[in-house]
């Protein structure tokens, strides 16, 4: 592929790995200059002759083509592949230590090689992490090392690659992120993706390194759990395939961002119960399945959380709004709005409470049996009003996402808000939102 002059970049690529390798063959094959980077001479050798290091499907054919073309070449100096570079691409092993930590000596070493070169540089250079990396790693390891370049910038550029379908994955990719302080670092290497047609997400340096785990972890947790459920399916005479691949025709709930934001603790009728039932019936077979029983400790561990925060703010009159499971409706069964309330009562805090679709007068049945067990002396903490609460507190506390007259009664009021269901616009009340 031909790219416009003004359009083609002189990349470096250190490390020839899986992820390197690739990352600089693709990148070649765009119209970019590329000079990948390795210690190793044997692969150096190798990509010098047209030929992939390592088996990956394609790869082969891309460094042969780019090397032919002079789009591609590879060496074990960082003097000659930092020279001319326009952005340098990290791509080096994080591998874990023994203690689980993550492994930082090859991207310390790289740095180091990469630093001498730098003096008297007047052309910029983006250094771009690829590796995985904790949040914060790129300033600590990178960015303190190159600060005293001021033509040098740092972005961070996660590689989201399949071994066995990297190449499909980089030409194809689902996702792009770059992310930094210096929007037009962010935006130089953002570019090189360009001839892929995919709109890049850019974000902050720590919120890029921080998606490749979340990613992960997802993965790995989709997995388990569909295997949880397969092997529960099993045992009681199911077919788990079946249920699997049903469950995945949902698009809306199931596989959607649906659920997939940072907030409050879940509850309801419906979760806590089941959760408990399936975990109950693996048990009498004889089965473990530590990802489902983990969900609800992981659930009490949320809760506990957004109570810590609020005992931890200076907080004497606590005005909750919010007082269901969830928003738009009136059930109140295992909501965790009221454990948090017996929290709080316990430790002594004042509070005061406000729900539109919730007063004694309305509720029965289940839904009241269940609040006043739980709080017998609620109905003198319910008042009738957002307004009131605010005109009551000295800390406003929301558990749900707000309607507009409640969004209205916080702009209103000039109190701090703990905002623990992550629901607020944080450009709606930037100064006054206290993170749960």
């Amino acid at each position: 592929m031909a790219l416009p002059s003004e359009q083609q970049n002189h990349i470096a690529v250190f490390g020839l790995g899986y992820v390197g390798c690739v990352t600089a063959a693709c990148f070649a094959r765009v119209g970019h200059h590329v000079t990948g980077v390795d210690k190793d001479s044997y692969k150096v050798e190798k990509v010098r002759a047209g030929e992939a290091p390592f088996f990956e499907p394609g790869l082969d054919e891309v460094v042969r083509e780019s090397v032919a073309s002079g789009l591609l070449t590879a060496t074990t100096s960082t003097e000659e592949a930092v020279r001319n570079a326009d952005v340098a691409l990290l791509c080096v092993g994080t591998p874990s230590e023994r203690n689980g930590n993550l492994g930082l000596d090859q991207l310390r070493r790289v740095v180091e090689e990469i630093v001498p070169h730098l003096s008297g540089r007047s052309k910029p250079l983006v250094i771009a992490v690829r590796s995985t990396v904790f949040p914060g790693t790129s300033e600590d390891v990178v960015e303190s090392a190159v600060a005293q370049f001021p033509n040098v910038h740092v972005v961070s550029n996660p590689e989201f690659l399949r071994e066995g379908t990297a190449m499909k994955d980089f030409v194809e990719p689902a996702l792009i992120v770059v992310g930094g302080s210096d929007a037009d670092a962010v935006r130089r290497v953002a570019d090189l993706y360009a001839p892929l047609g995919i709109e890049p997400c850019l974000v902050s340096l720590r919120t890029a390194e921080m998606i490749k785990y979340a990613c992960n972890a997802y993965h790995a947790v989709k997995i388990c759990f569909a295997n949880e459920i397969g092997a529960l399916s099993e045992a009681m005479g199911v077919d788990g395939r079946e249920v699997m691949a049903t469950f995945c025709r949902d698009t809306r709930l199931n596989i959607s961002p649906a659920y997939l934001k940072p907030g409050f603790a879940f509850g309801g009728s419906c979760l806590p119960k089941d959760l408990r039932a399936l975990t109950y019936r693996a048990a009498r077979l004889d089965l473990e399945l530590p990802l489902l029983e983990s969900a609800l400790p992981s659930n009490q561990a949320q809760l506990q959380r957004a109570v810590d925060t609020i005992l931890d703010s200076p907080a004497k009159r606590i005005g909750v709004l919010g007082l269901t499971f969830k928003e738009n409706t009136d059930d109140l069964r295992e909501s965790p709005v009221i454990t948090m309330l017996e929290y709080l009562i316990g430790k002594g805090r004042d509070v005061r409470i406000y729900d539109a679709h919730v007063s004694l007068d309305s509720i029965y049945g289940t839904n009241r049996n269940y609040l006043l067990n739980a709080i017998p002396h609620i109905g003198r903490l319910l008042v009738s009003s957002a307004a009131e609460v605010t005109a009551w507190a000295d800390y406003l506390v929301v558990t749900q996402k707000p309607s507009g007259a409640m969004l209205e009664a916080l702009e209103a009021s000039s109190l701090p808000v703990i905002d623990v269901a992550g629901v607020i616009d944080r450009d709606r009340l930037p100064a006054r939102r206290v993170p749960a």
